[in-house]
């Protein structure tokens, strides 16, 4: 294993020196009759820690897309990438699918250079990889080359796609700029398929799999593709349970100390109302819409005058029934312009449990798009 990952460091430092392509190619061939992606990894992780600079490794990483095509073992693909890009509704399921779509959009565009626009949406597929893999990666697992390698070339690849899609002048130089894009799109499919993926099957488990799975589902759709059910996954949501003064939920933890700073420091005055239109809690602080202990525990409508109190009624009946969301009212209070919005809260099964009254002071935009 070291000895191949030495041979790999060497033809990609012979091509960081200048030397052609070709020349590297024919004595990668020669000398090495296939490699798999966990190779062509640790090759350009042990770059890196050698103090390679970043910007030459990617560049190697570039180059060897088209170097190592077709050289990585059928066998390693049959087992990493295929074997989980089978599964419907896993995470590599989606992500092939997707790229599969990008491969489309991308023959378009060779033949109209002007529907570059159409593969914009790769920057959502490129969120999810920024967001739920490479870090998982570098983290838990040691492996940094893809966060800070693929990573960087993600967001080339998303900048050059909006500085093209926003250029006025559609002239030749232009073509010859989608053109190149389109080969960084496509090298990138590659480096995923081959390098990324195989590697994420062999060292991610069943657990993050699964929260991969659950995550994903609050990202855009990609190029039409829907995040189809996973068959199986265990939900990852845990039931909330108290623990001393630690508080556990899904999404983290918290101590009774930190939820109740963090509440009072959340620049709106929070207020909420029951399933039985009781008064239950209220955020400490300055408040313009005061608030007393004493409203605590009794029914809301009770603390409003007649007229308010019907409009408030009228709005929680429809949330309740379902046929309300939320309601933003504008005012004036104390010579300050505010937002109060009522939202309907509702459980996991859509079930209504309440209702939340958020108070913000909007002065501070009135006087930013005033003074801009």
């Amino acid at each position: 294993m070291e000895n191949i990952v030495g041979k790999i460091k060497k033809y990609l430092e012979r091509l960081d020196k200048g030397e052609r392509l070709e020349a590297v190619r024919a004595d990668f061939v020669r000398e090495l009759g296939g490699v798999d992606a966990s190779e062509i990894m640790a090759a350009e992780e042990e770059l890196l820690k050698a103090g390679t600079p970043l910007n030459k490794v990617q560049r190697l990483c570039d180059v060897h897309a088209a170097l190592f095509k077709g050289k990585i073992s059928k066998e390693e693909r049959m087992k990493t990438s295929e074997a989980l890009a089978g599964i419907e509704g896993h995470p590599l399921n989606t992500f092939m699918k997707e790229n599969l779509k990008l491969r489309e959009l991308i023959e378009e565009c060779k033949k109209a250079p002007e529907k570059i626009q159409s593969v914009r949406e790769i920057a959502i597929h490129y969120a999810k990889k920024g967001d739920l893999i490479y870090p998982l990666l570098d983290v838990k697992y040691n492996i940094s080359g893809p966060s800070a390698v693929m990573w960087t070339t993600d967001i080339d690849i998303r900048n050059g796609i909006n500085r093209l899609c926003k250029a006025e002048k559609k002239d030749e130089k232009w073509k010859e700029d989608v053109e190149k894009l389109l080969t960084m799109l496509e090298d990138m499919i590659y480096k995923e398929e081959n390098i990324l993926f195989p590697n994420c099957a062999v060292n991610f488990s069943e657990e993050d799999w699964q929260n991969i799975y659950m995550d994903s589902k609050d990202y855009d759709v990609c190029f039409g593709v829907e995040n189809a059910t996973w068959d199986g996954v265990k939900k990852a949501k845990e039931k909330a349970a108290i623990e001393g003064d630690i508080i556990k939920i899904n999404g983290g933890t918290l101590s009774i100390k930190q939820l109740e700073a963090i509440l009072n420091t959340i620049p709106l005055e929070i207020t909420f109302v029951d399933e039985d239109d009781i008064n239950r809690y209220f955020n400490e602080g300055h408040k313009v819409f005061k608030r007393s202990m004493t409203a605590i525990g009794r029914e809301v409508f009770s603390c409003h005058p007649p007229k308010v109190s019907t409009m408030v009624r009228r709005i929680i009946d429809e949330f309740r029934n379902g046929s309300l969301d939320s309601v933003p009212v504008w005012m004036e209070k104390a010579g300050r312009t505010m937002l109060v919005t009522y939202i309907a809260v509702r459980d996991e099964n859509d079930g209504y449990i309440g209702t939340l009254e958020l108070i913000q002071d909007m002065e501070f935009a009135k006087e930013y798009f005033k003074q801009n």
